[in-house]
């Protein structure tokens, strides 16, 4: 009678020492889940942000056309720097389905740059052209990075 007594209590307790670590285990992956989402989340953030400002100081360049053209080259390569390390950071980060349009809005950025580097003003028919390509990129990126962070089914 008193080794029933004995094996159910290490039975209980074995139950109880495996679902504990089943409880803890499927916390901690949780946890690691949501900091991961959150990382790529203010990843996202910065890189749109970065993008935005390059687009925005590109747009501004196009407009003043009696810049010269070393200070316009000048200028329009500093907007556009702060985009390379985090479209290297992005790239070792998200799914290759967000890396891929990011690097695709990448390319059209530095296309409208280089367009504006150039001397193209905002009524050419190559930075409209161009502009409409960034913009299209833009939305694929943007529509990329919601799904991965599960804002749209």
């Amino acid at each position: 009678m008193e080794w029933t007594t004995l094996v159910s209590t290490v039975v209980g307790g074995g139950i109880a020492t495996v679902s504990a670590t089943a409880v803890e285990y499927w916390r901690w992956k949780r946890q690691r889940t949501d900091q991961n989402t959150e990382s790529r989340r203010a990843l996202y953030g910065s890189y749109l942000a970065v993008l935005a400002k390059a687009r925005h100081a590109c747009g501004v360049l196009a407009r003043e056309a009696d810049l010269p053209s070393t200070q316009r080259r000048r200028t329009a390569w500093d907007a556009f720097e702060p985009c390379i390390s985090l479209r290297y950071e992005l790239a070792i980060t998200a799914p290759s389905w967000v890396v891929t349009p990011a690097e695709n809005t990448f390319r059209r950025l530095r296309d409208v740059r280089d367009a504006v580097a150039r001397g193209a003003t905002p009524d050419s028919d190559e930075y409209a052209r161009l502009r409409r390509a960034y913009d299209e990129a833009h939305l694929s990126l943007r529509s990329a990075m919601r799904r991965d962070l599960g804002a749209e089914p």
